[in-house]
């Protein structure tokens, strides 16, 4: 979690991280019928239009909000902010690339 002087910029609580790893298993349930490997709940092209959202959403959060997440952030040094550059940014954009793809190649 980001944090300013050593204390925390915010505190999850445990029903808004139960809610992000539902989320997140929505979005690797989407991937999945995307790529073609779970009977696709959906037509094809509404699967390749959210996967194309997921990866918009996976390239903003590379981005980040310019304070305390993504490439442009001013908030540094932190622990956090050390491993946003190094790890969880990073990921965020092969991700959306790599959603992007599948999408663009389901697409056609």
């Amino acid at each position: 979690v980001p944090s300013v002087a050593g204390e925390p910029v915010f505190v999850p609580s445990t029903g808004s991280t139960v809610a992000v790893g539902v989320v997140l298993l929505m979005f690797a349930a989407l991937v999945a019928a995307t790529a073609g490997l779970v009977p696709p709940p959906l037509p094809t092209r509404w699967l390749a239009g959210l996967s194309y959202a997921l990866a918009a959403g996976l390239l903003a959060r590379t981005i980040g909000d310019f304070k305390y997440v993504g490439l442009f952030k001013r908030v540094r040094g932190t622990p956090f902010a050390r491993l946003d550059t190094l790890l969880y940014s990073p990921l965020c954009l092969v991700l959306s690339l790599g959603v992007a793809s599948l999408a663009w190649s389901s697409d056609e």
